[in-house]
């Protein structure tokens, strides 16, 4: 029963980080405009990351992403990876079909490398992820497991939540749909992008 709580309160807190805008919400909404299924893919890339990380701030290498020079290389990174994104979207409205040109990542790939270039998504797992796996060790390398599952399940069925949502309005709103969502994602990603490095300059100089 105090596990069953603990998991359940994992979900609450998971949640909360998982349903916050950012550019793996703008990707899966971006993605999802030519498959109902992108969600689901990208938290497979992400998956692909944010497990193996789970071990590994098991095993004592979260204080490592907490560093401000780490978090700074990995924002430069992460930023022009996001900027690229971004350009490539933009580029997307000005074919005649936008739902096949998408941009150049697959979704699974996109999973992974937002992920690796996320560097709130790293410190997260270094403070508030590693409190949560150090709760759940306590009832056992079953209990981490249970809450490895929980928290990534919470990704997976909010992503594909988000793109099935995303491929309805654009079969039901068509292109000028799509061209629209690629507008504003293809915006956002810049956003984020241009934060990314600005934060990262700003954390290598410090």
């Amino acid at each position: 029963m105090a596990l069953l709580t603990f998991l359940l309160e994992a979900v609450v807190i998971s949640l909360s980080g998982v349903m916050a805008p950012g550019p793996v919400t703008t990707v899966v909404v971006g993605k999802g405009s030519e498959s109902p299924h992108a969600g689901a893919l990208v938290a497979i890339g992400h998956g692909i990351v944010e497990i193996p990380l789970m071990v590994g701030v098991l095993y004592g290498v979260g204080h490592v992403l907490g560093r401000p020079h780490v978090k700074a290389a990995i924002a430069l990174v992460g930023g022009a990876f996001l900027l690229l994104m971004g350009v490539g979207m933009f580029r997307g409205l000005k074919q005649a079909e936008v739902q096949t040109r998408g941009y150049a990542y697959s979704p699974v790939a996109a999973g992974v490398f937002l992920t690796l270039g996320n560097p709130y998504f790293l410190v997260w797992w270094a403070t508030v992820g590693a409190a949560l796996i150090l709760r759940s060790v306590g009832f056992g390398l079953w209990g981490f497991a249970a809450f490895a599952l929980v928290h990534w399940l919470c990704d997976f069925v909010w992503d594909y939540f988000l793109s099935a949502l995303s491929f309805k309005g654009g079969q039901f709103f068509g292109q000028r749909y799509q061209q629209g969502a690629f507008l504003v994602c293809g915006a956002a990603l810049v956003f984020f992008g241009g934060k990314f490095i600005v934060d990262g300059v700003v954390g290598l100089l410090a």
